[in-house]
């Protein structure tokens, strides 16, 4: 009789990592990556001991309730918003995340996407494509400066500290920041970084970039209010979570140029995009794909699946989310 644990991969991942899963596990893949429903889920889950998902699968109450057997869920995500992580604790699952792996790919594509904003490169890629660029203008696409300019940070974490570093030591903007807790001096001597107030942020940057994680707390953090505290001349750069910024108030900002541009990986409601902000011009949109690195991608999978063979080894898991009793 196989004693091996079953787990579940709700996503298709590396076919390196799944068959490192299937020397410690009985596994199910789904390498046809097929987007299941929440029930659907829950049926997929029937018997199963762990499962690894993608940050896409919700693990609320209700599908704890219908699968009594769970014992794990290993995130492939720095971020567990998908977790219910109370009712996880309350029903002895354990969950983990995958933090530090996708820092330095994150941050470079924090860093591309404010300077594809900054300097217009989607405007000027579509114009061009379009077949209008007949002849040369002083001020055809004319952006922002990024070297030298202020760097705003909401949320000093590892990916908001390595844009600093990136921004400080290789653009030579000036970076200050906010955060719930202040970092140690060290640190900020490192970054180049310089805390301040969140109004103070919002008035002094020239390039706002978000990397906060997402909250109650922090839901809409940044919204129609926040917005007019900004520059006209800023940018904003979102790399956090749907839902921290208020979309719909962003796109009716960025309509009357309250500030100058906007850079978005993420959406409320994503893939769902607010279908406004599909009509104004002045902002770079991508499909959450910050992380998206083949290296990355398969490091982020590889530590869910470290997590899976820690726990069922009896060591405990490598980065838990949640502390079981």
């Amino acid at each position: 009789m196989n004693s091996k644990p079953r787990i579940l991969i709700a996503r298709a991942i590396s076919p390196e990592v799944v068959q490192r899963l299937q020397q410690h596990f009985e596994v199910q893949s789904n390498q046809d990556d097929v987007v299941w429903s929440a029930q659907e889920l829950a049926q997929q889950l029937q018997g199963k001991d762990g499962v690894l998902t993608t940050g896409s699968q919700s693990i609320n109450a209700a599908l704890l309730a219908a699968c009594p057997q769970l014992k794990i869920v290993a995130n492939m995500a720095v971020g567990y918003n998908n977790f219910d992580v109370p009712a996880m604790t309350a029903a002895g699952v354990q969950g983990t995340n995958a933090p530090d792996v996708l820092t330095e790919t994150t941050a470079d594509f924090g860093f591309a996407l404010l300077m594809a904003t900054a300097r217009r490169i989607c405007e000027s890629e579509h114009y061009l494509r379009a077949g209008l660029w007949k002849d040369w203008h002083y001020d055809l696409f004319a952006g922002a400066e990024v070297h030298g300019t202020t760097l705003g940070i909401l949320g000093m974490g590892r990916i908001g500290q390595a844009i600093a570093r990136r921004a400080a030591h290789g653009f030579g903007m000036q970076v200050i920041y906010h955060n719930r807790s202040r970092l140690d001096a060290a640190l900020e001597a490192d970054c180049k970084a310089r805390y301040v107030s969140k109004p103070e942020l919002l008035a002094q940057a020239d390039h706002l970039m978000l990397v906060l994680p997402f909250t109650a707390e922090n839901r809409h953090a940044i919204g129609a209010a926040e917005i007019a505290q900004m520059k006209p001349t800023a940018t904003l750069i979102n790399i956090a979570r749907g839902g921290i910024v208020d979309d719909a108030a962003l796109a009716q900002a960025l309509r009357d140029k309250r500030i100058a541009a906007a850079g978005l990986d993420v959406f409320e409601g994503e893939p769902a995009v607010n279908p406004d902000l599909l009509t104004v011009p002045n902002v770079v949109l991508t499909p959450h794909i910050a992380s998206a690195t083949k290296g990355t991608r398969s490091a982020m999978a590889g530590l869910a699946a470290d997590n899976l063979i820690s726990f069922f080894a009896g060591k405990g898991p490598l980065t838990p989310v949640n502390q079981l009793a």
